[in-house]
């Protein structure tokens, strides 16, 4: 359970190649940017714990006030965040409390953009604000272009003409995968009736 500051400092400048390779005044910065906790569990380094971690104390007997030294673990759980920017759901363990200031930011994605990297104590949550802040300024620099109502209407039917050759395609796929038997067939085309045909396979089995 080792996580500083100053080794956080340590690692980025390996990465870029030590610190003749920054310009004046990077480092001061990057050093204000940085987590303000010192010491961080190693469990928080692929989760989002919003300050939680583990703490250390006494547990005293109501009796002969004996202590004995325990300690509180954070409650985790492992949820699917949906994120609007990334347009899919993002696996990830997060605690109990870490979930309520989600809920209270508005989503995944506003918790991220509005908490400041001195708060986010953790290495995947500098990496998630550090990319959905990226694709956000991407998206701000986009030219937003408005369709006539035509062209939209167009736009849909193309659309949905891709999703039916989606479906198609993975149907093929499954089929090759699994195997076709005619009788899957004949339930696909519609030539037969199934329900009769059931009920004719149901009196010649009985």
């Amino acid at each position: 359970m080792a996580f500083r500051s100053k080794e956080m400092v340590k690692k980025i400048m390996k990465k870029i190649g030590g610190e003749k390779n920054l310009a004046p005044g990077v480092k001061e910065s990057l050093k204000k940017c940085l987590p303000e906790s010192k010491v961080v569990m190693g469990r928080a380094h692929r989760g989002i714990f919003a300050g939680r971690h583990i703490q250390f104390g006494n547990q005293v007997s109501e009796k002969g006030g004996n202590k004995t030294r325990r300690n509180w673990k954070p409650n985790v759980q492992e949820k699917r965040l949906f994120s609007y920017i990334l347009d899919r759901h993002i696996r990830v363990k997060v605690t109990t409390h870490a979930l309520r200031c989600i809920d209270k930011a508005g989503g995944i994605d506003e918790y991220l953009l509005k908490t400041p990297y001195k708060k986010m104590d953790t290495e995947m949550g500098l990496l998630w604000k550090s990319k959905i802040e990226k694709m956000y300024q991407e998206l701000g620099n986009m030219e937003v272009v408005l369709f006539p109502q035509e062209e939209e209407n167009k736009l849909a039917e193309e659309f949905k003409e891709m999703r039916i050759e989606q479906r198609v395609a993975r149907r093929d796929a499954r089929r090759d995968a699994y195997g076709w038997t005619p009788k899957v067939e004949e339930i696909a085309d519609g030539s037969k009736n199934v329900d009769a045909n059931h009920h004719e396979e149901l009196v010649a089995y009985s």
